[in-house]
């Protein structure tokens, strides 16, 4: 039986999430490219906002949920039909968009937003992920990326209208 606590999880998590070819440095090129118009942004702060969001508990589940179901699809170990269902991402399956938004949900409308967005505009590592498609299954994995981001680059929001509305008071 697997013996964990938090930080041992976290690092798990990161380490799966770079056995499928995904760096934090992808995830923090998304929450830029969301956030730069918006908001004083670097990519350390994108950085140290997506490490915040996969710190979570839940994000942690998450993740590590959906790299094991896209790992067991391409080992072949489901059974048909979801088998094929998975392994084709097919379009109107949606269970991989609603694991994501478990992540999604802890940081409220402007991650949902932000991630029916990236769903549809695939940007950066989550456009790699889609087209490895026929190779390797990322049926999970890039709704996954997509939800990490889009939360973290919430977080980055509610951040930064927090030190707004702290220097506005001390005004």
């Amino acid at each position: 039986m697997y013996n964990y606590d938090m930080k041992r999880l976290y690092e798990t998590t990161i380490e799966a999430l770079k056995d499928k070819g995904i760096e934090i440095s992808d995830i923090a090129a998304i929450v830029y490219e969301l956030q730069k118009d918006y908001v004083p942004v670097t990519m350390d702060l994108c950085e140290e906002h997506v490490l915040a969001v996969l710190r979570k508990r839940e994000t942690i589940h998450a993740v590590l949920t959906a790299l094991a179901i896209d790992k067991a699809v391409e080992q072949g170990r489901f059974e048909e039909p979801i088998q094929s269902i998975i392994a084709k991402d097919e379009g109107l399956y949606g269970i991989d968009e609603v694991l994501s938004l478990s992540i999604v949900n802890i940081y409220g409308s402007i991650g949902l937003t932000n991630f029916g967005f990236l769903d549809k505009k695939k940007i950066g590592i989550i456009d790699e992920l889609d087209k490895r498609k026929g190779d390797e299954v990322t049926t999970f994995s890039d709704d996954m990326v997509a939800a990490i981001a889009a939360a973290a680059a919430s977080r980055l929001a509610h951040s930064n209208k927090m030190k707004e509305e702290g220097e506005n008071h001390e005004a």
